[in-house]
């Protein structure tokens, strides 16, 4: 019997469940218009989001997922 057949595909990182919130504390303006940024850990990958819907890409970097933010809050 091939254990492989059974395997079922991992949900997105998007809905998964665990994230971390890492040290870095949400920056941005605050209000109903401003963006306010966040980073968060996903396994060994950390994730720039804001409150206006924006995520960054999965970075290995916790400084490249900051930046991303930063560059988001920025444009």
């Amino acid at each position: 019997m091939d254990s492989h057949s059974k395997a079922s595909l991992a949900p997105p990182l998007d809905v998964a469940p665990h994230s971390r919130p890492t040290e870095r504390p949400p920056t941005g303006p605050t209000g109903p218009t401003g963006h306010t940024t966040s980073t968060a850990e996903r396994g060994s990958f950390c994730l720039a989001a804001c409150t206006c819907g924006w995520r960054g890409p999965a970075r290995r970097s916790r400084d490249l997922a900051r930046k991303d933010a930063d560059r988001h809050t920025t444009t």
